[in-house]
């Protein structure tokens, strides 16, 4: 694939999000509520792959939104958002969620999910990324081909 302004690293648009829930972010069991974390992801994924792009985009798909467990009223929630895959209109966003113990700063993950981010014109329709990515090192490479290898079977799916 050849890209007009060349090539990009997962760092240069890792976004990086910080959350503290309030009373109005937490469910009847005292737990950050579901939709909110994802408000939360859906956000930092749009960010980050709006850095990447340098254009608007829009989320097409969440892929694998896993709850591993909950936060609670006042935790440290970090949200962390890279770039592993880029195709032709859209990229694949990582977003992994952690709470961060407020003294030791130790993060114990909480979620993570794959977001697909498409470029997109004033009108709304899918346009090139602008950007490759750049794989610096063989787990980034690795994170590449099971992008890869997911959206083939997304594909197959229909």
């Amino acid at each position: 694939m050849s890209y007009e302004k060349g090539t990009k690293t997962s760092e240069d648009s890792r976004t990086e999000t910080i959350h503290c829930p309030q009373y109005e972010d937490i469910n009847g069991f005292g737990r950050l509520f579901g939709g909110r974390l994802m408000e939360w992801i859906d956000t930092a994924a749009g960010v980050c792959a709006i850095r990447h792009s340098g254009l608007v985009v829009t989320t097409a798909a969440v892929d694998h939104l896993e709850f591993k467990s909950g936060a609670y009223l006042g935790d440290i929630v970090v949200i962390v958002a890279k770039v592993v895959y880029v195709g032709r209109s859209s990229m694949d966003v990582r977003v992994d969620t952690y709470v961060e113990d407020k003294e030791t700063g130790m993060r114990r993950p909480i979620n993570r999910a794959y977001l697909t981010e498409v470029c997109v014109d004033k009108e709304g329709k899918p346009i090139p990324v602008p950007y490759g990515l750049q794989l610096t090192n063989e787990s980034e490479k690795a994170e590449f081909e099971i992008a890869k290898k997911r959206r083939e079977a997304k594909r197959n799916q229909i």
